[in-house]
C-alpha cells in the first residue's frame, strides 16, 4: 500500500463537512428543484395555473399520492402555495425562491469569473511558462 503524497505548504485541505445555512432558502430550493419530478411538476404548474395535483397527476407514471408528497416538499421549500377552491387544492408557482437562488448562481458565477480573468491575465502576463503537464 502506498502512502499518500506529502501536502505541499500552499494546499488547502478540503473540508469534510461544510457549516449548514440553517433555513437557506437557497438549500430548501435546490433540494427541492434536485429531482426531475419535482422540476417536471414545477414547469406544469407554470404552464397550467392553478392547477390540481389530480391534473398534475395525469400522464405521469407515478400514482396521484406520490405526486402530493412532491407538491408537499415544493409547498414546504416555499415554492408553490395552495388555495382551496371547495373540495379541490389548486397549486401556483411562486416565483421568490427561484429569484433568490438564481442570484445567488449568478453571485457564484461573477466570483468565478473573477478568479478566470485573473487566471487569464496571470497567464498572458506570463507566456513562457510551462504547462504542468509539460513540466
Amino acid at each position: 500500500m502506498t502512502s499518500p503524497a506529502p501536502r505541499s505548504a500552499t494546499t488547502t485541505p478540503v473540508p469534510t463537512s461544510y457549516p449548514a445555512d440553517k433555513g437557506s432558502v437557497e438549500d430548501a430550493t435546490f433540494l427541492a428543484l434536485a429531482d426531475p419530478t419535482r422540476r417536471y411538476l414545477i414547469r406544469r404548474i407554470v404552464t397550467n395555473a392553478p392547477v390540481t395535483a389530480t391534473e398534475l397527476a395525469s400522464g405521469l407514471p407515478i400514482s396521484r399520492q406520490a405526486v402530493a408528497k412532491h407538491l408537499a416538499l415544493l409547498r414546504s421549500s416555499g415554492l408553490v402555495s395552495v388555495e382551496r377552491r371547495g373540495r379541490e387544492r389548486r397549486y401556483r408557482l411562486i416565483p421568490r425562491p427561484l429569484t433568490e437562488a438564481a442570484a445567488w448562481l449568478r453571485a457564484v458565477e461573477a466570483e468565478w469569473d473573477g478568479h478566470l480573468d485573473a487566471l487569464e491575465r496571470h497567464l498572458a502576463a506570463h507566456p513562457n511558462m510551462p504547462h504542468p503537464e509539460e513540466a
